[in-house]
């Protein structure tokens, strides 16, 4: 088996996944990544001795594939377990949004139209296969489910914030993945969400990780981008600025439109595919604050004027004591399509608006509070699913014999979460196997025969 050369094209926990899996079988893997370093957006920050995640990640109880990995690095046992709190803010004020009666007091909203937004999410959620939601307008549905008041003051400030103007082609499976989520996370006796964080973050899952990769073998090659992926004389060669690499067989798990750019002897169909997905990505402002703000893990947000979507207080997730130094850590996320004005902005510049924005919600925040402020970028980081999207997904395994791409716009009805990233590599490592090698290919196979 080890005579196979593999090579896996990216390595954040979908690429890092798939080559852990691809060594435990007995292959010989390379991975390669962009960046200098490892994770894309599970990598980190630092501030000294402090570390924290780039981008907001939390491990629900329901996270089976992912807490199946962190087993393997004997990190699953020491997850810090919290019941936490959720606020709303709808541009006049804070409110409480943890039980029944914080949901009847919430202003936004009257009587009857809190009664319909409840069903509404009560059968979402209750709902086992979102396939068939892939043919209905997401706006349509629920303006049909809830009413068109309830659409207008909650359902499409949240979709805005979340998908920018791309919610008027989404399909309904986009929110019945994330109400799906969060309704498997309180399938326990108290009916309460838990969420859990490993200490230390994903910075010290990224470290046992690939310590792991390299005791199995694995090649890890940073600061390695791909400029071309070609097969030639039955195997392949991969183009990067230092130079060219031989292998038997090629896994890229860069976005669609990126892999489309790298890979050559694709068919057309096939291209067509893969540069039609339509991606969203996000600007997840993160900053350390030497006080705490509500104690809210989320805050949801309404109000459409603020620069940002949500309000994450990590902290209250997160032991600040043992892991910030008593500092609390907050994430301001703006969902943003490719198109918004905010790409152009300077860190600056994002700071400023941010943080006149948080004080919109906390108008005692005063600047010596903020101890440290980071912006991370990613443009292309889930695949909106617009109307019949399987119909339209762009294949695993390509028609170019030997060669795969598994990337997240493969996560089909389901919430973009490490754990959905993790059950795709999972998923995809039986049909990677199953690849016949290129010199044993007599013909491509049709689309057809691999979407």
């Amino acid at each position: 088996m080890t005579t196979k050369r593999w090579c896996v094209v990216g390595g954040g926990l979908l690429g890092l996944t798939l080559a852990h899996r691809l060594a435990g079988d007995g292959r010989s893997v390379t991975l390669l990544e962009a960046a200098p370093e490892l994770g894309g957006l599970a990598s980190a920050w630092e501030l000294g001795d402090v570390t924290w995640d780039r981008y907001y990640h939390v491990i629900m109880l329901s996270d089976r594939y992912l807490r199946g990995l962190l087993q393997e690095l004997d990190l699953d046992a020491g997850i810090d377990w919290k019941t936490t709190r959720t606020g709303f803010f709808t541009g006049t004020g804070l409110h409480n949004l943890n039980n029944a009666i914080d949901y009847l007091k919430l202003p936004a909203l009257g009587l009857i139209d809190k009664v319909r937004l409840g069903l509404t999410i009560l059968y979402i959620a209750r709902i086992e296969d979102g396939r068939r939601l892939e043919s209905i307008p997401l706006a349509e549905w629920l303006t049909k489910l809830s009413g068109k008041r309830v659409f207008e003051r909650l359902w499409r400030p949240l979709l805005r914030a979340k998908l920018g103007d791309a919610y008027k082609t989404a399909s309904a499976s986009f929110i019945w993945s994330y109400a799906r989520r969060f309704y498997q996370a309180r399938q326990g006796a108290q009916k309460t969400e838990m969420f859990g964080y490993v200490p230390g973050g994903y910075a010290r899952i990224l470290e046992r990780l690939s310590a792991k990769l390299t005791a199995e073998g694995v090649t890890i090659k940073t600061g390695h981008p791909v400029d071309r992926i070609r097969r030639r004389d039955g195997a392949f060669e991969v183009t990067t600025p230092q130079g060219v690499l031989g292998f038997d067989r090629v896994v890229v798990t860069a976005a669609a439109p990126l892999a489309a750019k790298m890979c050559e002897g694709l068919e057309e169909d096939e291209r067509k595919r893969l540069q039609g997905v339509v991606y969203n990505g996000v600007i997840c402002a993160s900053a350390l604050l030497r006080r705490p703000l509500g104690g809210y893990y989320l805050t949801y947000i309404t109000d459409g004027t603020l620069p940002f979507t949500t309000v994450i207080e990590m902290s209250s997730l997160v032991n600040a004591e043992r892991d910030l130094h008593g500092q609390t850590l907050v994430y301001l996320p703006r969902y943003a399509t490719q198109d918004d004005p905010f790409w152009q902005m300077s860190d600056g510049e994002i700071e400023a608006r941010f943080l006149a924005g948080l004080r919109r919600i906390y108008p005692d925040l005063k600047d010596e509070e903020v101890a440290a402020f980071r912006v991370a970028r990613a443009r292309q980081v889930y695949a909106v699913t617009t109307l019949n999207y399987s119909d339209r997904l762009p294949p695993m395994i390509t028609s170019v014999p030997g060669l795969a791409v598994v990337n997240s716009a493969h996560i089909v009805n389901a919430s973009l979460a490490v754990n959905e990233t993790v059950a795709l590599a999972e998923g995809a490592v039986p049909r990677l196997l199953a690849m016949l090698d290129p010199a044993e290919e007599s013909a491509p196979p049709s689309l057809a025969a691999v979407a």
